[in-house]
């Protein structure tokens, strides 16, 4: 039932996608792609001024409707607001676009419960709450497209991003299963998993790149096209990138503890 129109301003011009974490990178850049291609968008982040400023360029450029939500996503039971929030206006999500999350570097046991229990807060029950409440609406309908964002450290441990890379595995399992149970349906969920991105992503995680991850680095705007390419041809998942691609392809063929030993030297 999988029969997909490569022409993306056909499929989405004049629905509506709820995008989070859409105050910067990846996030900014499928509002962006999203909007030239006849979306109107449902923009949530914490940081309103951000959001404002998106809203003002975007509505201007290409003339579609942004309604900005500022939210803290990572707050308890705030996937349930936001949801309710959208249903009060009566306005439907076609377009799920599950970016909200960040990582953390760092010895596991030296970082703080607090920040780590955020992170896996926002990264994983989140994207499965918004997830859950949305795709329920979207069945009914027959009718939606679910992108969720993970990492190439889905395929591997990754030491001093023990937790995030266990999160971002959660995120790829899931995603592929609902890719399966969806699979007699018109509800298309895919998984995107980038390598490094120009992002503020390692501002955030508290590291600074190397020589390896500024190298092999990806623009935002391309790995976001690869995404939303992907979720039309109804993929289960894609890895932005031939270098990134292969990367993950191979870590199945070595020992468990070579690889952990490998993802650490080209993290440091």
């Amino acid at each position: 039932m999988r029969t997909h129109s490569t022409k993306m301003t056909k499929i989405w011009h004049g629905k509506t996608a709820l995008v989070t974490g859409a105050s910067s990178g990846l996030g900014t850049d499928f509002a962006r792609q999203l909007a030239a291609q006849g979306c109107h968008l449902i923009l949530a982040a914490r940081r309103l001024e951000r959001l404002q400023e998106l809203q003002a360029d975007i509505s201007t450029r290409y003339g579609v409707k942004v309604d900005c939500l500022p939210i803290d996503l990572a707050a308890p039971d705030a996937p349930r607001q936001l949801y309710e929030q959208i249903k009060a206006t009566g306005q439907t999500v076609d377009v799920l676009i599950n970016n909200a999350g960040h990582g953390l570097y760092g010895a596991f046991w030296q970082t703080p419960w607090a920040s780590l229990h955020q992170m896996l807060e926002l990264d994983m029950v989140t994207l499965t709450q918004l997830t859950y409440l949305f795709v329920a609406d979207m069945v009914a309908r027959d009718s939606g497209y679910i992108l969720q964002v993970a990492s190439i450290g889905a395929f591997q441990p990754t030491p001093t991003y023990a937790a995030y890379s266990a999160a971002k595995s959660y995120v790829l399992s899931l995603g592929e299963a609902l890719h399966y149970e969806l699979r007699h349906t018109h509800v298309m969920c895919t998984v995107l998993c980038p390598g490094v991105t120009r992002t503020e992503f390692f501002e955030v995680a508290g590291q600074r790149m190397t020589a390896y991850q500024r190298l092999t680095a990806m623009d935002s705007a391309e790995v976001a096209r690869i995404g939303l390419a992907a979720l039309l041809k109804g993929r289960s998942y894609v890895v932005a990138g031939r270098i990134n691609a292969f990367f993950a392809w191979s870590m199945r063929f070595l020992p468990r503890s070579l690889v952990v030993a490998s993802v650490n030297r080209l993290m440091h």
